[in-house]
């Protein structure tokens, strides 16, 4: 909820839908030895003269922080047009960031929280550029707790071009959002405890600007009829309701909404943020682009989209809590949720719907398809954490920690 740059060029041009994306994977920086966070991502966010930059440019991608300074984002520079191959530049550049970081014994840890980290005692806040803004969400929310200091997410950015395209893409992701858990979960520790929650990151998330209701409100975004009636019933809301706590207007911004899918005005697009960051960028992208192509078939089936936006928020909240807690093995009963999404049934399980909603996406490249057998097959990225480090003791989970180092590093899944 915190401003991101550089995913869109200019505010003013036109993408139409699905023309161009924006990623962002977010990745913790662990010590080579311990695993445990350290906060020196200044010292890789430097320029050529040795300045410490909020972001850098590095081509293709650009490297950035936001809040925490043990976490680095990676993020597309400008919008692409395609997501194919990308995974390539995201693997690129993490070997150069882990090269830099190899003179201080720390490398990049993937996946969406640290499993045994405190983020009350271990969490620095990022101190230059833009820590005005990180310190009045401090004082605020108190951002050294886990749904704060401690999470890691993917990002996607999808566009749109006025009322109508803004109405359907907002539509579809409403849809498509409980279901993302069951697909991309990669949270099942805390506090070096097992949760019980394949999705903790994301628990976490829907809980930490509880202060204030309404700027999470209840992650899947509420239903609107046009960009005129977000502004007025969810941004505005949000801006009243902050007021009080922030009478300079320091968190009066379009990002303080922290939904799990929010209109980006400033650069026409709608960002999803409820993608836990898997353990390699190839299932990063698989994911994403599985996502990108359930949304683009419920976008453009307007039955789906009118019939969606007859369930309350609240109603898909109870879908999204139940994958959070159970991902790819949560059984689906809300018959009308399941006939937006075209399955004429009373139940399914989520791994279900996924593998029919997969079916119908013929055009997935090979190397996606590999990396969806694995996660279909095998589960969620939590699913395969929890098989892989059997008890959870914190030997198991070191051990857990070092495999997906590895995993990122050599850019190749996590099979127990």
């Amino acid at each position: 909820m915190v401003p991101m740059h550089n995913l869109s060029s200019d505010p003013e041009s036109e993408h139409h839908l699905f023309e161009t994306f924006g990623v962002e994977l977010e990745y913790m920086i662990v010590d080579r030895r311990s695993f445990k966070v350290r906060p020196i991502a200044d010292h890789v966010l430097r320029d050529d003269e040795g300045c410490i930059e909020n972001e850098l440019d590095r081509g293709a991608l650009a490297w950035s922080n936001e809040l925490a300074l043990h976490a680095l984002e990676l993020k597309t520079n400008g919008p692409i047009n395609s997501l194919s191959g990308l995974e390539a530049k995201f693997q690129h550049d993490v070997r150069r960031i882990n090269e830099l970081l190899k003179a201080g014994a720390a490398r990049l840890m993937p996946s969406a929280v640290h499993p045994f980290m405190d983020p009350y005692t271990e969490t620095k806040l990022w101190p230059h550029g833009d820590a005005g803004i990180y310190s009045t969400f401090d004082r605020i929310f108190n951002c050294r707790g886990h749904g704060w200091g401690n999470l890691q997410s993917a990002h996607l950015n999808l566009p749109f071009c006025g009322n109508d395209e803004f109405v359907r893409l907002h539509g579809a992701i409403r849809l498509a959002l409980p279901l993302i858990p069951a697909l991309a979960a990669a949270s099942p520790y805390l506090d070096g405890k097992d949760t019980g929650l394949l999705d903790s990151r994301l628990d976490q998330y829907r809980k930490n600007c509880a202060k204030i209701f309404s700027i999470t409100a209840h992650v899947v975004p509420e239903a609107v009829p046009g960009i005129r009636e977000y502004h007025r019933d969810i941004l505005q809301r949000i801006y009243g309701d902050l007021a009080p706590h922030d009478p300079e207007g320091i968190l009066r911004y379009e990002w303080t909404n922290a939904r799990g899918a929010i209109a980006r005005f400033d650069r026409q697009t709608i960002e999803i943020r409820v993608i836990d960051v898997q353990e390699c960028p190839l299932a990063d992208l698989a994911v994403l682009m599985v996502l990108v192509g359930i949304i683009k078939k419920l976008a453009f089936d307007p039955d789906s989209v009118a019939a969606g936006s007859m369930l309350p928020a609240d109603r898909l909240a109870v879908i999204l809590k139940e994958t959070i807690r159970d991902g790819e093995q949560t059984t689906i009963t809300d018959t009308d949720y399941l006939r937006c999404l075209g399955f004429q049934t009373k139940t399914l399980r989520a791994n279900e719907v996924w593998s029919g909603l997969i079916e119908t996406l013929p055009d997935i490249p090979d190397p996606y398809r590999g990396a969806l057998e694995i996660i279909l097959g095998q589960g969620t990225l939590a699913s395969r954490m929890k098989r892989f480090a059997g008890k959870c003791t914190q030997e198991r989970l070191v051990e857990t920690c070092r495999a997906l180092c590895d995993c990122l590093e050599e850019g190749r899944l996590l099979v127990p």
